[in-house]
Formats: structure tokens, C-alpha cells, sequence
């Protein structure tokens, strides 16, 4: 059964049993971008779900303040029905986030350069870590002629683990970080986004464009809280003896956790200190 077909079978469950509760959870349709046309959102009221508890007000706000899955209840040795159903839903979230790619008419509506890993494929970019972190020969031979050289920072987007991430923050996190690092007379080369790519693919586009510090946004693997997650992985200047002590990174950045806006204002901030200090990840931490 593909991810679709769950989610609309577990949706048809809770309707039905939860038809009759209040405020219980809303279904909302809306437009969306993509070839499908339209797509279900659930909202999940987090409502508790222990049976008579002692201390009903200290469970709901726990409930409130994290997304784990607790005061949910049970019957027997297992979760309740509405809590596993809510479970599917988000592993199928998850899973969808993997296997389904950044949209075209995202990355159009974005302006964004476009490369590609050595990946071919999907299955290929999950299996064999090291496809994902090299260019193949057409997209290395573009950035060497095309992309900006000598810049001080080189911004890379990566779809990584979750391309539902990446649609979902780039917009804010960008035009925040490219206006941020220019408000600081930081240049900036040309953003790309390449597919099926990981972090350390941005140590090759840094030795082509010759930069100070680049910068991955990549989608982060998702759990069962988020599948919206994107991290920064930042680096002055990496050589080929670059180990992953040498790397700065941000993580959690969605509405959940780092709202996007002010994660790219937070990330200029922090080049613009990596630049003066000329070194990153655990020495940079050591000096801040």
C-alpha cells in the first residue's frame, strides 16, 4: 500500500470514530502545488488520553510543550486506536518526506540553479552514502564555469532526507540569510540547490568556487514529530583532511524549533563571526 493510500484509510478511521467528539481534530483541504492537486492535512489536538488520571492539568500541559507521545493513554499493552491511527500518519509523513522529492514548481519559484549528485537514483542515494557526495562530471563542470568565484560565502541547498523541509523553510530561511550577510557587507555567491546530495558534497562546490565559509541547508531525517526539518552545516575554508569536528551545524530548524526567519538571521550572524575568527566547528566553538 503506497503512503497515500494510508493516509486517506487512516483518515477514514478517525472520521468515523471521531465524528461525534469536538474540537477532536479538523481535516482541512487545500490547494496544493503539486501535480497530485490537492492534499489532506490532519491536525492533531493532542487531546490526553489517560483514563481518570490523578493530575489531568499537569499531563495536558505536557502534552502542550512537546511533541512526544505522552499522556496518550492505553488499552491493555497497547496504544489506544486515535494514538496509533495519529502514528500512522505521521510515519507515512515521514516516509513521504524520504521518497518524495523537492517539487519543479518549488524550485522554480525559487530561481535556484539546479545540480545533481552522482546519485541516479533514489534508491542508490539511500544505499551508497558516498553518490551523494560528490557532482557528477556535467554539474562540475557547470559550477566551474558558471558560479561566482572568491565569494566569502557559498550558500548550498540540498534536498537530503526531507524534501518536505526544504519546501517548507527555504522560502523564509534564504532571503533572511542572503539579506543578513549582505546588511554585513558579506558577499555571497550564487545559491544552487543540487538533488539527491549530502553534506559533504559542499567541501567539493567549495573548492570550485574558491569561497571562505559555505553553507548546506539540508533536509534533515525525519521523525515522527517533524518531517519539516532542514539543518545548517557550515565550514571555513575545508581541505581534503577535513573530519566532521570541522563542521558547525544548526539543527531543528522549523516551525517546531528554530522558526525559519530567524534561523537565517542567526545563521549571517554566525558566519560573519566564523569569518573573523577563520576557523569553525569545535575550534570555533572553543573561542566563542
Amino acid at each position: 500500500m503506497d503512503i497515500e493510500a494510508i493516509v486517506h484509510q487512516v483518515i477514514e478511521a478517525l472520521e468515523k470514530r471521531e465524528g461525534n467528539e469536538e474540537n477532536a481534530h479538523h481535516l482541512i483541504d487545500k490547494e496544493n502545488k503539486d501535480t497530485t492537486g490537492r492534499e489532506m492535512v490532519v491536525e492533531n489536538k493532542r487531546l490526553v488520553g489517560v483514563d481518570h488520571p490523578m493530575d489531568y492539568d499537569s499531563i495536558a500541559k505536557s502534552r502542550e510543550i512537546t511533541p512526544a507521545r505522552i499522556g496518550i493513554g492505553r488499552c491493555g499493552t497497547r496504544m489506544k486506536t486515535r494514538e496509533y491511527l495519529y502514528f500512522r500518519i505521521d510515519h507515512a509523513a515521514a516516509q513521504d518526506a524520504v521518497f518524495k522529492g523537492v517539487s519543479e514548481n518549488f524550485l522554480k519559484e525559487m530561481n535556484l540553479p539546479i545540480l545533481h549528485s552522482k546519485s541516479k537514483s533514489l534508491d542508490e542515494f539511500l544505499m551508497n552514502l558516498d553518490s551523494g557526495r560528490i557532482l557528477d562530471e556535467a554539474s562540475r563542470k557547470w559550477a566551474e564555469t558558471n558560479l561566482s568565484k572568491e565569494k566569502q560565502v557559498q550558500i548550498v541547498i540540498s534536498d537530503g532526507l526531507s524534501s518536505k523541509g526544504i519546501e517548507a523553510n527555504i522560502p523564509d530561511l534564504l532571503p533572511a540569510l542572503v539579506q543578513g550577510l549582505k546588511v554585513k557587507n558579506i558577499t555571497v555567491g550564487e545559491p544552487v540547490f543540487i538533488k539527491r546530495s549530502r553534506v559533504w558534497i559542499q567541501d567539493e562546490l567549495a573548492s570550485i568556487t574558491n569561497c571562505d565559509v559555505i553553507i548546506s541547508l539540508i533536509g534533515e531525517r525525519p521523525g515522527l514529530a517533524t518531517s519539516k526539518s532542514i539543518s545548517a552545516y557550515l565550514i571555513y575554508r575545508p581541505t581534503q583532511e577535513t573530519v566532521e569536528a570541522d563542521r558547525t551545524v544548526i539543527s531543528n530548524i522549523h516551525d517546531g524549533g528554530i522558526p525559519p526567519v530567524e534561523a537565517g538571521a542567526y545563521l549571517a550572524d554566525l558566519i560573519d563571526k566564523i569569518l573573523e575568527q577563520k576557523v569553525s566547528g569545535v575550534k570555533f566553538a572553543q573561542l566563542i
